[in-house]
């Protein structure tokens, strides 16, 4: 009450952000979360981003970057190679700086190119955006954006279930790196997966297996999509056939419509894998694990130099490089497991592709047989119009002679008595034998149907 302006400014910005400090730390006196974020709800995710990303006595700094990074920062899943998962918000700098990726891929991921489909290789990473799949894998770990998307949901647990727990090698002491470095040559052994995980092969990479995944769901997904439209479309196409109205037009035209954008779609998958089998470089670069157990290798004999270590280095140098180089060093060109992984997928949406282009098929051939009804009735018609067009000239020619006897013209056969009704109906005769004559004369002339 008694301080000046400055004192009591400072004193009431300091209150309020111990209080709103408070209302924050709270939450951590709860048990801490699980590593696995199955049951974790956006608001809870929210607040241990919070929680995280302020310290003891900055709560209103932890608030301020929150509500900065609200723009920058999007939601991602992080797996690693273990199993393990968790939702973390991270911004453009954070994901460049782990994945070493350039900006330009992450706009590839983002809204603008939502429909495109791409699998990029990085030297460090490989950006994978197929359909709604968008991913960064690296060879340690792979982060999923917007893993709470309903889409996004079969992927995540397909990733749960398919990769590995407690098979990595413990990388704890000295002696843990020794035997870890002993088992990281294999390169395609220590990360097997159980029996039970129908699709992936115990000798894929960290990288591959993902991918793996990636398209298997989204092969899956087109697969459903097909089906659907395949169950709708053959009946609307009948029911046209037999009906050719608006309602059924409407049908038909919403139908073709969703098959282009099917087939786009489908087409977008299948011609980026159909790149990249083009390409041997191109999928040599996506061999993520075998460039990191290279670096791996290297790392090691830098640091096998010192004196103390020469012997233990000399011999564990000697067993990883016979089986390093021979797996590893040997095969930079050895794309043939890629290669095979591809072509299933490529075949399998290829087959996708001949299924919406045989529904397509059937829409031109409904379509054609449509126009074969609406030209026959056009014909008919046009008979109807050939034919009423002769009686009516057949007719003409009797008004004109009735016309010609209206007429006040002096003439002999007024006084000539009963001649009327015989004239009369040898008029109508005659016109009505000019009218057979004409008709089968058309009819002789093809103009006019049996």
């Amino acid at each position: 009450m008694g301080k000046g302006p400055f004192s009591f400014r400072r004193s009431g910005s300091g209150s309020g952000s111990r209080r709103r400090h408070r209302k924050i730390i709270v939450p951590p006196e709860s048990p801490p979360p699980p590593t696995s974020t199955t049951a974790m709800s956006p608001a809870d995710n929210a607040s241990n981003a919070m929680i995280s990303g302020g310290g003891g006595g900055g709560g209103a700094v932890a608030m301020t970057k929150v509500k900065k990074k609200a723009s920058g920062a999007r939601l991602w899943m992080r797996f690693d190679r273990s199993g393990r998962s968790e939702l973390v918000e991270l911004d453009k700098n954070a994901i460049i700086r782990h994945a070493a990726i350039p900006t330009r891929d992450l706009r590839i991921l983002g809204p603008v190119f939502s429909q495109s489909s791409n699998i990029l290789a990085r030297e460090k990473a490989m950006v994978v955006n197929l359909e709604f799949i968008k991913a960064i894998v690296t060879a340690e770990d792979v982060l999923l954006l917007d893993p709470l998307r309903q889409e996004v949901l079969p992927f995540v647990e397909q990733l749960r279930q398919q990769i590995p727990h407690k098979t990595q090698p413990q990388l704890r002491g000295p002696a843990g790196e020794q035997e870890s470095e002993m088992q990281v040559p294999t390169g395609r052994q220590w990360l097997p997966v159980p029996e039970s995980a129908e699709g992936l092969q115990s000798e894929l990479p960290f990288e591959f297996q993902v991918l793996e995944i990636a398209l298997e769901v989204v092969c899956t997904s087109l697969d459903s999509s097909v089906a659907d439209l395949e169950r709708g479309a053959y009946p609307v196409l009948d029911d046209l056939a037999r009906n050719v109205s608006t309602k059924n037009l409407e049908h038909v035209r919403s139908l073709k419509s969703n098959l282009t954008r099917l087939l786009a779609r489908v087409q977008k998958v299948r011609d980026e894998i159909e790149h990249l089998l083009d390409d041997n470089e191109d999928m040599a670069q996506l061999y993520l694990t075998r460039k990191w157990l290279q670096n791996q290798q290297l790392d090691a004999h830098v640091g096998a130099t010192t004196l103390n270590n020469l012997s233990s280095t000399r011999r564990l140098g000697s067993t990883r490089s016979g089986s390093l180089v021979t797996s590893n060093l040997g095969d930079d060109n050895d794309v043939e497991d890629l290669e095979m992984l591809l072509e299933a997928y490529f075949m399998q949406l290829d087959g996708t592709r001949n299924k919406i282009l045989s529904v397509r098929e059937y829409i031109d051939d409904t379509e054609d047989y449509v126009n074969i009804q609406l030209d026959n009735h056009r014909n008919e018609l046009i008979q109807l119009q050939l034919t009423l067009t002769i009686a009516s000239f057949a007719i003409v020619i009797e008004t004109a002679i009735a016309g010609s006897f209206g007429m006040n013209i002096p003439c002999s056969l007024y006084n000539v008595h009963g001649i009327f009704w015989p004239f009369v109906l040898s008029t109508c005769a005659g016109c009505f034998l000019i009218f057979l004559l004409i008709l089968a004369y058309a009819r002789w002339k093809k103009l006019l149907g049996t």
